[in-house]
């Protein structure tokens, strides 16, 4: 009995730090690196770590225990993203309140379609298969199992549905009105809508949780252009957003909404094709990531509107220090691919 108790504070220890590094590069990645998040409003980083966090970690444990590949873990970050902008800050529903923005810009049927479009990749990639990614780079050794028994798994989802409550009313009801924007009530249909949409999405991750696994012999691009393919579309990602904060801008909405769909769908396309070679490697994956974060973190410095020196300061120092880990991280990568060959 001792023994077994031993072992059981063994094993949580042993996936303690996994656990807590993805609940923190969650939101540090997806909120801090791109300026959302700021020094003056860091205090929101605690809800942050329980939704997003707490969200990113549910969505990995899913997907390790379906034994599921990395198409089935993106598809559980969109049904992430719906929930956060149908049901928990209704950011995608409520007429944007944003300086700057156009907010009849992309709005149809009570949808801001062109943002919407751009949270469900965003919040997919940034909030979830990066800081998974990059978790697991940490901890090679813990990559493939589960890191949550029951009652943490219980844990988590109390918190995340905790944290929803309070980034809801801190959005909602205190950061909207601060912005000048009125009340907002969104249609019960609406709400609905993306729950049967989270739903759906979840049965669709079991249901593709072979895909993404499967593996040939093909040629693909060395890790240096994985890397920088991965940094072109995130900047043209964040790039379509920035039509939204543009009086007049050069794309119409429709133009806006279809290059979403076409860049998300080449872009899966290219990386499908790649991840589903023998010769993707750790070393490409790492890239992805670099890319992705790199091109967050330097389109998002380009302004400082809305920033006190101490936020461009913070952000930038932020930024620097992400850079510094990755390219450390790098080292460590490029090192254990060389010794496994």
């Amino acid at each position: 009995m001792e023994n077994e108790r031993m072992e059981a504070q063994r094993t949580t220890l042993r996936f303690r730090g996994p656990i807590w590094t993805l609940m923190l590069l969650a939101p540090v990645i997806g909120e801090v690196l791109i300026g959302s998040t700021r020094l003056s409003i860091l205090f929101v980083l605690i809800p942050e770590v329980l939704v997003w966090g707490g969200g990113a970690l549910l969505c990995r444990e899913l997907a390790r225990l379906w034994q599921a590949g990395w198409v089935s873990l993106a598809v559980l970050g969109v049904a992430l993203a719906v929930a956060e902008e149908f049901v928990i800050q209704q950011t995608s529903i409520a007429p944007l309140p944003f300086p700057g923005v156009n907010a009849a810009y992309g709005r149809w049927g009570g949808v801001n379609w062109v943002y919407f479009l751009f949270m469900l990749g965003y919040e997919a990639v940034w909030v979830v298969l990066t800081p998974v990614s990059v978790t697991e780079f940490l901890f090679p050794k813990r990559a493939g199992v589960p890191w949550l028994r029951v009652r943490g798994a219980i844990a988590c989802g109390v918190g995340l549905l905790l944290g929803s409550r309070a980034a809801w009313y801190g959005w909602t009801q205190v950061a909207r009105p601060r912005l000048g924007a009125p009340s907002y009530h969104p249609p019960m249909a609406l709400l609905e809508a993306g729950i049967a949409a989270i739903a759906v999405l979840i049965g669709l991750a079991w249901l593709t949780r072979g895909m993404g696994k499967e593996k040939t012999d093909r040629r693909i691009a060395p890790a240096w252009a994985v890397g920088g393919m991965a940094a072109i579309a995130s900047a043209a990602w964040l790039e379509l957003l920035g039509q939204n904060f543009q009086a007049h801008p050069p794309l119409s909405a429709a133009q806006a909404v279809g290059s979403e769909i076409a860049l998300a769908v080449v872009t899966f396309a290219l990386f499908a094709v790649w991840a589903g070679s023998t010769r993707w490697s750790v070393r490409h994956a790492w890239a992805a990531c670099l890319g992705a974060i790199l091109a967050i973190a330097a389109v998002s410095s380009t302004s400082r509107a809305g920033y006190s020196t101490a936020d461009f300061v913070f952000k930038n120092v932020v930024d620097v220090l992400a850079l510094i880990g990755l390219a450390w991280l790098g080292a460590r990568v490029w090192k254990r691919q060389k010794n496994a060959s």
